[in-house]
């Protein structure tokens, strides 16, 4: 008893797994990955809290407590736990509408979300309801990211050339940057410029370059990795030298020296009701992109993942982000790979994170004073952008043309709509195309391959048939979306054979038959019985048959139930007293 309480408490604690073993050798390995994480979480931290509508502060306080709480309860030992670039926005999208950016509702709001997406997760995690975040299909939330890391981009334009612009959709914000285009500053525009090309170089160029030189690959891939403090360095000293925010470049300004502060989120119902589809689809959202790496990296380790754990994990940190003066975090996908790379053995290396960033946020914020936004506007850029890949249209194309509906469907509308509607818009696609496919199952009309004992459907390879029996395989579990459509399929075949006699219906892929598909056997059963036809199933699963079994329809069937579609076909040629060369069916084209 005591040893299953003990494995219990180890499974919604992992830290006191992983905590066990910890060494030394671990201890050095997460120290160096945090100190590169660390440097590179600094100036990201700052810029999506610029992105989320919010105080720069505010990404350092999201990136402290959350982490520390997800290495304690979460299960992947790269992940990565903080601000993230599509959270950030669908953040500023849900908040903007109830309250004015970087006011204090605005951020009671943000806190709020934050608390109610966290809350939400850990109820997922608790009840082991994670499979629910499958009804996002991957090439939707590929197509959602790629249309939010346009959306994030073009947001950041108006830090780049130093004007006021706003807008939902792409169209409203290019529209707005365009009307007020003659305002640019010239300064803010060099620095936002210059900064965004020496961010792209030091993402493709600067590592292969170091490397050239005679650096070793951990030296060159984490001074690569320092690229973006290296431009926060230089364009707030050139800001600060040249009294640059006196001639229109907007900086950072004063950011509070403290650890992040203790914090209460609203807990008004009026609130909650209109923040609470936000922070559905924002856990849903953040769920799927946090699983996706951390299952990916666990991989490259052979090491796994419990994606109902993780739930718990990232609610935990999200409602610590609520409490900690934050806003709704995730597991970040750059972040968490430079974590992997730079050699994290477990969790510990984000808690050392922590540590950095509430040092950065004690005792460096004062020389953040002169950074201006056009550099943090660079970092976002930068950062998005290596997220943009419309080749998922293409690919959906040449694979489904329902996939590409959906991911079409749900770019379009992310850029023309916003980002609430356009994920929104992509579940409820992928869900219907879902049910359309499973309403009109694959069925095939199957033969045996003349020597063998496999049965093979009569369009695409040469069979045997025997004229008074048909095989009919269900390629689909059976349930009240497809039901009618199975009848339909049955009496349209039975109609064109007069001589028929025996109808089978081989069930190798049908994994559930619901109530109206019951209903549905039992109408084509009696049915046929009315002609003089008998009714058979071959191949159906154990636990399929185990339901069939509770139910009445096993006693009314005209026919029986046969463990391989060839014994179905023995059985029935003997009750026949014909053979199973009555015809030899050779397609004129085998169908693809």
């Amino acid at each position: 008893m005591a040893r299953n309480s003990a494995s219990r408490v180890r499974q919604y604690i992992p830290l006191l797994d992983w905590g066990r073993g910890y060494d030394r050798s671990a201890l050095a390995d997460d120290l160096v990955a945090a100190v590169v994480v660390t440097i590179m979480l600094i100036p990201q931290s700052l810029a999506y809290a610029l992105l989320a509508g919010l105080p720069a502060q505010t990404g350092l306080y999201a990136s402290i407590a959350p982490i520390v709480l997800y290495a304690i309860f979460g299960t992947s030992r790269a992940l990565a736990v903080g601000p993230v670039a599509v959270v950030s926005l669908m953040t500023a999208a849900a908040v903007g509408q109830i309250a004015e950016p970087g006011s204090a509702q605005y951020i009671t709001a943000a806190l709020t979300l934050a608390l109610m997406s966290g809350g939400f997760l850990l109820l997922l995690g608790v009840f082991r309801l994670g499979f629910l975040a499958n009804f996002l299909s991957h090439p939707v939330i590929a197509g959602f990211i790629s249309a939010t890391g346009i959306l994030i981009a073009a947001n950041q334009l108006k830090h780049i050339l130093g004007i006021e612009a706003s807008g939902h959709n792409l169209l409203e914000l290019l529209v707005s940057i365009a009307r007020h285009l003659s305002e640019a500053n010239g300064f803010t525009m060099a620095i936002g410029v210059a900064a965004t090309g020496f961010l792209f170089w030091v993402r493709k160029g600067l590592k292969p370059a170091l490397r050239r030189i005679g650096f070793g690959p951990r030296l060159a891939d984490v001074i690569a990795k320092a690229g973006p403090v290296a431009a926060v360095a230089l364009t707030t000293l050139v800001v600060w030298a040249f009294d640059l925010a006196d001639r229109g470049v907007a900086t950072v300004g004063a950011v509070p020296q403290s650890l992040p502060p203790l914090t209460i989120p609203s807990f008004s119902l009026e609130l909650w009701s209109e923040l609470a589809a936000a922070a559905v689809l924002i856990s849903v959202i953040g769920f799927v992109e946090s699983v996706s790496v951390a299952q990916t990296l666990a991989a490259k380790r052979r090491q796994r993942i419990d994606p109902d754990q993780e739930l718990v994990g990232l609610g935990a940190a999200n409602i610590g982000a609520a409490f900690t003066g934050g806003y709704p975090v995730t597991g970040g996908f750059a972040r968490s790979v430079v974590n992997f790379d730079a050699g994290a053995r477990t969790p510990a290396a984000g808690a050392y994170t922590a540590a950095g960033l509430a040092f950065a946020a004690l005792f460096l914020t004062p020389l953040i004073f002169f950074l201006p936004k056009a550099t943090l506007g660079a970092t976002i850029i930068v950062a998005v952008l290596s997220l943009v890949d419309f080749s998922i249209l293409s690919k959906a194309w040449n694979y489904s043309k329902a996939d590409f509906a959906a991911v079409g469907a749900t770019v379009l509308i992310t850029l023309g709509a916003g980002v609430e509607l356009g994920v929104t818009a992509g579940v409820l696609i992928s869900v219907l195309i879902h049910l359309y496919r499973t309403s009109r199952p694959h069925t095939a009309v199957v033969g045996r391959v003349p020597g063998t004992e496999h049965y093979r459907n009569i369009l695409r390879h040469d069979v045997i048939t025997d004229r008074r029996v048909l095989t009919l395989r269900v390629d689909e579990s059976l349930y009240f979306a497809n039901a009618r459509f199975l009848e339909d399929r049955i009496y349209d075949l039975v109609a064109r054979k007069p001589e028929l006699k025996h109808v089978v219906l081989m069930c190798p892929a049908v994994n559930e038959i619901d109530m109206s598909a019951l209903e549905s056997l039992e109408a084509i059963n009696a049915r046929l019985r009315d002609i003089g036809v008998t009714l058979h199933l071959s191949e159906v699963k154990g636990p399929v048959m185990d339901r069939l079994e509770r139910s009445h329809f096993l006693d009314q069937l005209t026919g029986r139930v046969f463990l391989s579609q060839h014994q179905a076909m023995e059985a029935l040629a003997r009750d026949t007293a014909c053979d199973f060369d009555v015809d030899v069916i050779m397609p004129a084209a085998k169908k693809t």
